[in-house]
């Protein structure tokens, strides 16, 4: 009876370990990788052989920056999938460099060096301790000369010898402490002295025969995203315009993007797609009415990022919130950055430091960033003593980061969804994890543009030159800066508000000291008189424009009268010289074609009207 309840027994349990779960670890590679605005979408295939019945497959090596929520994996053959999770693996972490693994070595080799001499050192004391403790020689009987001489001597001879050797084994302690010190400094700028944990995806998967399954893993990255920018080139003001749009694409997922099918999206999945609603407008006394979080501020504004300590903070992220302007800070930490007309607020982020979101307040901005201590207060052994994590890849960051070389043009094809634009670049490209940016030419066009002179004296007399490109929506641009070349000579910079154009995108290719502008008050018509109970002020303005080029040019020039706001105020304008008139904004314009080496004079002269003895600020 006995033998067949074994029987049993052995078969029972070969039946139940058929039935376990069987582990497979792949590896993969990133083979597909879509850039948004902030984030990416990569993709991972593999194949691999499956058991028949249930088993676990885990993806290793994956960056730890993975959203756990955007992961997905298909299939290709008849295998249920019946769990996906993502983990962290603190076994399987990303490896230190080789060259902080060496210097952490060095460390422990000067560790022991140093606790060699020190033990040497003190054994040297210990002698000379006991030598001083028995230097008394002598006793009842007394010593003979020859015997006081020789004992005198070799006390001399060793108290000298091991005092020499005392101070040679200091200034080895010395120089290996110094030596010490600076690896000890080489490790906390290099960066991160312990590893970080990887990601993996673990699938349970159920397949009724033993098929070799082709899986496609797929997920959304953080610490990884793009920003436009443009080269505009302008030969001479009868030639089309030269767009180069290039995207710069940044990383530090911990994963080496290598030989990828890259695509750029203009879409960014971290803004939200809850659209707005307006709140009632409560309309009652001391009742202020509803406010919405907005800006209006315009201006190129400069600055730095630092930590807390004062030292800068290169290859940190700038970005004007809300939008597709950004750029990254140089090896001193430096920024400039081009704000569109509704302004905004500038977010600063750092890998390690905790991002940081300001009111743009003025044209220069100090940025000081705070250390993460969730991820920075990490005490690492070293020897016989500790030191504290500094910010990680500082070293790296200075040697790559702002690195801007242009990258050559590459076969683009652009896909237009409902939401947004891809870029489906043709070229495989490799971008490694780190604060380096990765200039892609995306497109090259050449624009039909109309170009003319624009000018608002009374607030800067450069006439600046404008490039009007019509039907410029068929391009998908988003708004950035953009370098400006004109006639073979970089001009400087602009930006490309398109939030805010309209049916012609206006580019401006900078001031054309060619082109003077005067504006000068006319006295005679600078007066003021009273008739009855009211009083009368006459203002009179001459503009003169004289082009100076060897070709005729167009010119819109702008200037304004002042608007009432009360019944009580008149402003009559008088003369206008041919201007329109927009009779709410009190703004003048004259569009006119200069010839060569030509001038013209434009006047523009108004009255105001207003109660005698009432104080009225008229320019």
């Amino acid at each position: 009876m006995k033998k067949y309840v074994f029987l049993w027994l052995a078969l029972t349990g070969a039946s139940l370990a058929a039935q376990e779960k069987k582990d497979i670890t792949v590896k993969t590679d990133v083979s597909e990788v879509t850039v948004f605005i902030k984030g990416a979408q990569v993709v991972r295939k593999t194949t691999a052989n499956l058991p028949a019945g249930r088993s676990t497959v885990c993806f290793s090596g994956l960056s730890p920056y993975v959203d756990a929520k955007s992961v997905q994996v298909k299939v290709d053959r008849d295998v249920t999938i019946l769990s996906v999770n993502y983990r962290f693996n603190y076994n399987d972490s990303v490896k230190q460099t080789d060259e902080i693994e060496k210097q952490l070595q060095q460390l422990n080799d000067l560790n022991e060096k140093i606790k060699m001499e020190q033990t040497v050192r003190e054994i040297i004391r210990e002698e000379l301790d006991f030598l001083h403790g028995n230097v008394k020689i002598g006793g009842n009987a007394g010593i003979e000369f020859a015997n006081l001489k020789a004992t005198a001597a070799f006390y001399g001879e060793r108290i000298s010898a091991l005092k020499l050797k005392e101070a040679e084994t200091d200034k080895k302690i010395k120089n290996l402490s110094e030596a010490k010190s600076v690896i000890e400094r080489m490790v906390a700028v290099a960066g991160s002295v312990k590893p970080e944990p990887t990601g993996e995806v673990v699938l349970t998967v159920d397949a009724k025969t033993a098929p070799q399954v082709t899986f496609e893993l797929s997920y959304y990255v953080n610490n990884a995203g793009w920003y436009p920018s443009y080269d505009v080139r302008a030969k001479n003001i009868e030639e089309p315009v030269e767009l180069v749009y290039k995207a710069n694409i940044m990383q530090n997922t911990k994963e080496t993007w290598k030989n990828v099918r890259l695509k750029v999206s203009s879409s960014n999945p971290n803004l939200g797609n809850v659209a707005p609603r307006l709140q009632t407008y409560l309309l009652n006394y001391y009742t202020p009415p509803p406010r919405y979080d907005r800006s209006n501020l315009s201006n190129l504004v400069r600055g730095k990022v630092t930590d807390t300590s004062g030292e800068p903070l290169p290859g940190a992220s700038i970005i004007i919130t809300g939008s597709t302007i950004g750029t990254v800070t140089d090896e001193e930490g430096n920024f400039s950055l081009s704000i569109p007309s509704g302004g905004g607020s500038l977010q600063a982020s750092y890998v390690g430091f905790v991002r940081k979101t300001l009111p743009i307040s003025g044209n220069t901005m100090h940025i000081v960033l705070e250390e993460d201590q969730n991820m920075l207060e990490e005490v690492v052994v070293v020897g016989y003593g500790t030191q504290k994590k500094e910010t990680p890849t500082r070293a790296r960051v200075k040697e790559t980061a702002n690195r801007e070389a242009p990258a050559p043009v590459v076969p683009v094809v652009q896909v237009e969804n409902t939401t947004s634009v891809i870029f489906d670049i043709k070229t495989p490209y490799t971008i490694l994890s780190e604060n380096k940016n990765t200039t892609v030419e995306m497109e090259h066009y050449r624009l039909p543009a109309e170009y003319e002179y624009y000018c608002v004296p009374k607030i800067d007399r450069d006439a600046f030159l404008l490039a009007n490109v019509s039907d410029w929506e068929q391009y998908n641009l988003l708004e950035g800066e953009a370098n400006i070349f004109f006639e073979n000579t970089f001009v400087g910079k602009t930006i490309l508000d398109v939030r805010n154009m309209g049916d012609t995108l206006s580019i401006s290719l900078g001031r054309d000291k060619s082109v003077s502008v005067q504006r000068e008050k006319v006295k005679e018509y600078t007066a003021q008189k009273f008739m009855g109970n009211k009083a009368e002020t006459t203002r009179g303005w001459k503009i003169t424009v004289k082009n100076n080029k060897r070709q005729p040019i167009a010119m819109s020039l702008f200037d304004q009268i002042p608007v009432s706001t009360m019944q009580e105020i008149e402003v009559v304008p008088e003369l206008l010289s041919g201007g329109e008139l927009d009779k709410e904004k009190g703004e003048v314009k004259w569009k006119f074609t200069l010839p060569s080496l030509q001038k013209n004079e434009t006047e523009l002269r108004y009255k105001v009207r207003y109660p005698k003895g009432k104080a009225l600020a008229i320019e």
